[in-house]
């Protein structure tokens, strides 16, 4: 998969008509749709290259997780293995080792690839 950083107008609009073109789509849609489109897709490639990688997913809540990434859907609902889930409790933070775990992806915040909430 490609990653595009730095683009100009010429290939945004190049990408755009190709996108139209592929997805079947008509030129009466909204712009707004269809730049949303086109960033959900580029950050779900995003997404794709870390998978087999490490990355810390901060979650809605008081809850943390490091493990590695091993698989994702389109509504980012993700599942790890090897993973430390991080915890905020009255009593202080409670550290658990899963195997594997299956993440909501209405749930989660934040993804840092690579990333630990232990500073190194």
């Amino acid at each position: 998969m490609t990653v595009y950083m730095e683009e100009s107008t010429t290939d945004i609009n190049a990408r755009t008509q190709k996108f139209i073109a592929a997805n079947d789509l008509t030129a009466s849609i909204d712009i707004s749709v269809l730049q949303e489109r086109l960033t959900n897709m580029i950050n779900l490639e995003l997404i794709d290259r870390c998978i087999g990688s490490k990355i810390w997913v901060i979650m809605k809540g008081d809850k943390e997780l490091v493990g590695t990434l091993r698989g994702f859907d389109v509504y980012v609902n993700m599942v790890l293995e090897d993973v430390t889930e991080y915890e905020i409790t009255s009593e202080g933070r409670r550290i658990t080792k899963l195997d594997q775990i299956l993440l909501n992806g209405n749930n989660i915040a934040i993804l840092v690839p690579g990333g630990s909430p232990d500073p190194e």
